[in-house]
């Protein structure tokens, strides 16, 4: 039978005992260890606490340094899911050309020879072997106080096939037949098969509900799952699979009476700082201040602060989407625009014509701007005094000027150039060597007062109410959509004048969805949920803005990149199927 690539180049991670695999990679999580040459795996879980061990070693290889083909140094599980899952999307802007992968990622040009590529599925899989190994044995010995830690295996094992089918596979709604990934639901491994889309996202169900009925609370902080963590990732999944009424179903379950705000973090501006301990977070990737990255953290390429890289910066349609109420704490708390110091003056920032194209990145250009005192702005631009266009972009728009929201545009040339989407801002500091104004983001930052510490999140409540929200809106209930949109920008800090209702106050939207996916944009921006949003409800990913990615529309049922390659030491050895493009 052909077997899993783990098992066959890397197959010591599945064979070494147990115990081994802990000690090798899981210092971090300050377990006792038994003594290396007096337990191999059967007896670790036969001890009443080796269950527990495993579990700890599964919430560690998330975080902790994996070596992979000669790669160790920040190759790390949580850094490469959260980078391959947010930076393909429209959210980001990278700055300049990296050695990193993660360029591939942004960019579309991803192969299947990729660190990232291959750590995330090496170990995602040897997650799930272990997860595997601590169900088949704790439903043997069928102790009802073994109950918690049976919930958490069938959590994990659930939330590692849910990162892997929405990485490297397509989304469950362009079809339900379409290649999935190798489904493992028991330790053997005689055999490596590439299970439907459908398949897999049944048994990521199966898996998540039968989590909830056998938790409670958690064992500990966020970064150990719980009852609400596991009903909070069901009902992502039902979302995903477009099962609107059971979505709605699992939040109400989740809630349990309580009101959405209820459940939200009322300091909002410090939740990232606080995620691990926050009763806002269902579950999380807990770090500890001996987990600290460095530069090799997630929040390295987002920010600058004596360490860091700082090349992440937001997107333009992003940043237009915050700016439309200053007082939005996910704008006033997590980014921070970096101007100049002792300059009065205003830009106008944009696009260089020359450098646009399908398979390059974009330069920005700038030139000072003149105001006539009516918010009227001009710069000059090759010696020729050029208007810059305030368009609205809301299309009805409404009497109150609140509920009317605007871009700026600029005609520099012909064809694209005649109508170029910029941005106008006080003067800002420029990346050295590069064009692009600074923009930092502080979500994954400051824990623990560390820069490059955060405990990245992976579920929490307000993806949760959001997650109802769409559904609610894909039913045609817009009132009860709204009203947990609403829900989430009160917390925002934005003011009554900014809440949707329907008829009466829609700011200019043609449609609820609309309104909840610009929602799910502006609160989970940067933690992986964008591109999935755009994808999954068939939409097109437009990227035409400044960056070093493409500047191109990528096309939901065209781009065949939409998914991550297999592999190379997966299908080279198992056989299974390559995506369509690689």
């Amino acid at each position: 039978m052909k077997t899993n690539i783990v098992n066959k180049t890397l197959r010591t991670w599945y064979i070494l005992p147990l115990y081994m695999v802990m000690m090798l990679g899981f210092s971090s999580c300050n377990l006792d260890y038994f003594p290396s040459d007096e337990m191999n795996s059967d007896l670790l879980l036969q001890d009443s606490k080796g269950a527990e061990y495993i579990m700890n070693a599964c919430y560690a290889l998330m975080k902790d340094n994996v070596e992979f083909l000669g790669y160790e140094d920040g190759n790390t599980y949580c850094r490469h899911y959260f980078q391959m899952a947010e930076f393909p999307g429209d959210n980001i802007c990278l700055s300049a050309h990296t050695t990193d992968p993660l360029y591939e990622a942004t960019t579309y040009t991803m192969n299947d020879g990729l660190k990232n590529v291959g750590t995330l599925w090496m170990v995602g899989y040897k997650i799930i072997f272990m997860t595997n190994q601590v169900i088949e044995t704790l439903e043997k010995q069928g102790k009802p106080e073994s109950n918690q830690l049976l919930g958490e295996a069938y959590f994990t094992r659930a939330l590692m096939h849910l990162h892997l089918v929405t990485l490297y596979a397509k989304p469950y709604t362009h079809g339900q037949d379409n290649l999935g990934i190798p489904l493992r639901t028991s330790t053997s491994t005689s055999e490596t098969k590439r299970n439907s889309v459908g398949e897999v996202y049944e048994q990521i169900a199966k898996d998540f509900r039968k989590a909830a009925d056998l938790m409670g609370k958690s064992r500990g902080n966020a970064g150990y799952p719980s009852k609400e963590a596991a009903l909070g990732l069901l009902s992502r999944v039902y979302l995903y699979m477009e099962k609107w009424d059971d979505c709605v179903a699992v939040v109400d379950e989740a809630l349990n009476g309580a009101a959405p705000a209820s459940k939200l973090d009322a300091d909002l501006a410090n939740y990232f700082i606080n995620a691990k301990t926050s009763k806002e977070t269902l579950f999380c990737i807990a770090h500890e201040t001996t987990d600290d990255r460095g530069q090799s953290s997630i929040g390295s390429m987002f920010l600058k602060d004596g360490i860091g890289w700082g090349e992440i910066y937001p997107s333009n349609p992003l940043m237009y989407l915050y700016e439309r109420y200053p007082s939005d704490i996910r704008y006033t708390a997590f980014l921070r625009p970096q101007y100049k110091a002792n300059s009065s003056d205003t830009y106008v920032y944009y696009p260089d014509p020359a450098s646009i194209g399908p398979e390059q990145g974009s330069v920005l250009l700038k030139a000072k701007v003149t105001d006539d005192g009516a918010g009227n702005y001009t710069c000059k631009i090759g010696g020729v005094v050029t208007p810059i266009e305030k368009r609205k972009v809301n299309g009805k728009g409404e009497a109150d000027p609140a509920g009317e929201y605007f871009e700026y545009h600029i005609n520099v040339g012909e064809g694209i150039a005649s109508d170029l989407l910029c941005r106008v801002a006080p003067e800002m500091v420029l990346r050295t060597g590069f064009s692009y104004p600074m923009i930092f983001v502080t979500k994954f930052s400051y824990q623990d007062g560390s820069p490059m510490l955060s405990s990245p999140v992976v579920c929490r409540w307000a993806e949760v109410i959001l997650n109802r929200a769409e559904a609610y809106a894909h039913q045609g209930k817009n009132a009860e959509a709204l009203a947990d949109v609403n829900s989430i920008r009160t917390r925002a800090g934005i003011p009554a004048e900014g809440m949707f209702e329907m008829g009466t106050k829609m700011h200019g939207y043609d449609n609820v969805l609309d309104v909840v996916l610009d929602e799910r944009r502006l609160e989970l921006a940067f933690e992986g949920h964008r591109v999935f949003d755009v994808y999954r409800n068939k939409q097109d990913m437009d990227r035409r803005y400044p960056g070093a990615h493409f500047w191109k529309v990528h096309k939901w049922d065209q781009e065949p990149h939409i998914v991550y390659p297999i592999p190379n030491n997966e299908w080279t050895v198992s056989g299974i199927q390559q995506n369509t493009g690689y």
